[in-house]
């Protein structure tokens, strides 16, 4: 009994043995994994937002008698290039631009063979050079050296702003550049890509560094597609009249950049909608336009014109559109522009339908009246077929008119009522137009905005020339959206009557060429924008209210 008993104390030891040889097997494999874990990079914390530092520059920066063909610049963390076909750029220009390699934590840049002799070169990164991991660009650093004696250290600065805003949105207007051309080689402009640029800065400043002495001309573009040429009607552009004579440093040059007036007219894009009629839009607006079609010829007595209120656009309706080809000419203030050609494919259908436009939804007022119009031009509208019901009964004492302006727009009048239900009931072939399709019915459910939300405000404005043309837009107070239109010649009193209360602003524009709209600069024959003033605060038309203001204007 005792043999047994020992053996089964060996065995029971030999088990706690192997047990705890387990449990320690396992604790120190647990350990590696967490130690394991603990060797990855951490997460959470302050995000790195710091950009790389730079250690050294091979060969050093403003260097003069420049010979080396590779510039090395080293920093302290590893880097890489971002976008930098945009980002970077050398001034003056050249033919074959710099090669750029990225080794660790080094920018390698391989200069072409084609530098120029005597000239100061400037190479800008923008923010094509960030840091690997974050991204973070190097800021505010270019690599400047001279090819020649002597580095140019001249500079020229200023401001760029839209003329038509008086503002510089960073979300919008960051692709602007301001060009600088030599007087002497100004034929370039529109053709060929200016030498010396730069970017603009966040808000809207540009600095020009290492310039020699010259005249030069100066312009602010904002391009479409990133080549440095003026060569696209929808570009903008922005310059001043005289050209600067470069001597010693010039600041607080101001630029306003808009959508010029192209050199050469042209149609930019013509065709048959999916509702027959014909769309035009030009690469400008017209002063005066005209269109006539020259070929069916007959076809001209058919047609309607209908131009977009900025005269750079329109549309035409014909009757039928049964012809393989149709030939029109352009004209502006009775001088042909040009001659176009649209040609109809054989089996082109088209869906058109008239539908009644209203100028409601679910509120009806005693100043404005209801209007109906269509996208097609309307040459009758049947009364009888117009059916208003208040409190389901139906009304015949209203008016139909049609506008004496606007001949495709109609004036519903009628005395509405307050605490009533109406209907406004445009029954099935109640519109007549040129086209045989008929409008199908249209209901529309309304109320009075009993409301007496109007009000009067009259404005005495200084400071008017007067033999200029004034265009005055009232505008709500945030600045997008134009309510009204008036145009004041040799008068400085401005009145609006029964307007609903709230906040609104004013913008004048100064009609220098009394054509009734706002143009941009026209480079090409030197002529600015057209000024523009905004009130510098928000007024308020107070219901029930008359009120006399008066305010001085000033046009830079």
């Amino acid at each position: 009994m005792k043999t047994v008993a020992i053996l089964y104390k060996i065995k029971n030891h030999k088990q706690s043995l192997l047990s705890n040889f387990i449990t320690l097997l396992t604790l120190i494999i647990s350990l590696f994994f967490i130690g394991c874990a603990n060797m990855q990079t951490p997460t959470g914390g302050p995000k790195d937002s710091i950009p790389p530092n730079l250690l050294s520059e091979l060969p050093k920066n403003l260097n003069r008698n420049f010979k080396d063909k590779i510039i090395q610049l080293d920093f302290d963390e590893y880097i890489k290039l971002n976008n930098y076909q945009k980002e970077f750029s050398i001034s003056p220009d050249v033919d074959k631009q710099p090669e750029y390699k990225i080794k660790k934590k080094s920018l390698l840049i391989t200069l072409p063979d084609s530098l120029e002799e005597n000239t100061t070169y400037t190479i800008n990164f923008g923010k094509g050079l960030v840091d690997f991991n974050e991204g973070n660009p190097i800021v505010n650093y270019s690599y400047v050296f001279a090819t020649g004696p002597e580095l140019d250290s001249l500079s020229v600065s200023g401001s760029v702003t839209n003329a038509y805003t008086k503002t510089f949105d960073p979300k919008q207007d960051l692709s602007v550049r301001v060009l600088l051309i030599p007087t002497r080689q100004d034929t370039i402009f529109g053709k060929k890509k200016a030498n010396i640029f730069t970017s603009v800065d966040s808000t809207g400043n540009f600095n020009i560094k290492n310039l020699r002495e010259d005249t030069y001309r100066i312009y602010a573009l904002k391009e479409e597609n990133n080549d440095r040429i003026y060569n696209n009607a929808e570009e903008l552009i922005g310059f001043l009249k005289d050209s600067i004579v470069l001597k010693q440093n010039i600041k607080d040059i101001k630029l306003e950049y808009s959508k010029g007036k192209p050199k050469d007219f042209r149609v930019s894009d013509r065709k048959i909608q999916k509702d027959g009629r014909i769309s035009m839009r030009f690469n400008q607006p017209l002063d005066s336009p005209s269109i006539r079609i020259i070929f069916p010829e007959e076809l001209q007595k058919q047609a309607y014109y209908k131009y977009a209120e900025t005269n750079d656009s329109l549309y035409i309706t014909l009757p039928k559109n049964e012809f393989d080809s149709i030939k029109f000419e352009i004209s502006d203030r009775k001088i042909i522009l040009d001659s176009i050609i649209l040609r109809r494919g054989k089996n082109d259908k088209y869906n058109r339908e008239l539908i009644p436009r209203l100028n409601i939804t679910n509120k009806v007022d005693k100043i404005n009246h209801i209007t109906i119009t269509s996208e097609f031009p309307i040459t009758n509208i049947d009364k009888e077929k117009i059916i208003i019901k208040e409190d389901t009964v139906s009304r015949r004492n209203f008016q139909l008119q049609k506008d004496t302006i606007d001949t495709n727009l109609y004036h519903v009048r009628f005395n509405w009522k307050a605490k009533k239900s109406y209907e406004l009931i445009i029954e099935e072939k109640a519109i007549s137009s040129i086209y045989t399709d008929p409008n199908k019915e249209l209901v529309t459910k309304f109320t009075l905005d009993e409301t007496e939300n109007f009000g009067d405000i009259n404005f005495t404005i200084n400071n008017l020339d007067s033999n200029i043309n004034y265009i005055v837009q009232l505008m709500d107070d945030k600045k997008e959206k134009v309510i009204d239109n008036k145009y004041l010649y040799n008068s400085n009193q401005l009145k609006y009557s029964k307007f609903p209360g709230g906040k609104y602003t004013l913008r004048i524009i100064k009609d220098i060429n009394k054509n009734n709209r706002w143009d941009g600069a026209d480079v090409y024959n030197k002529t600015q924008a057209e000024p523009i003033w905004y009130l510098d605060k928000p007024f308020t038309i107070r219901a029930n209210w008359e009120q006399e203001e008066t305010i001085d204007t000033k046009f830079e």
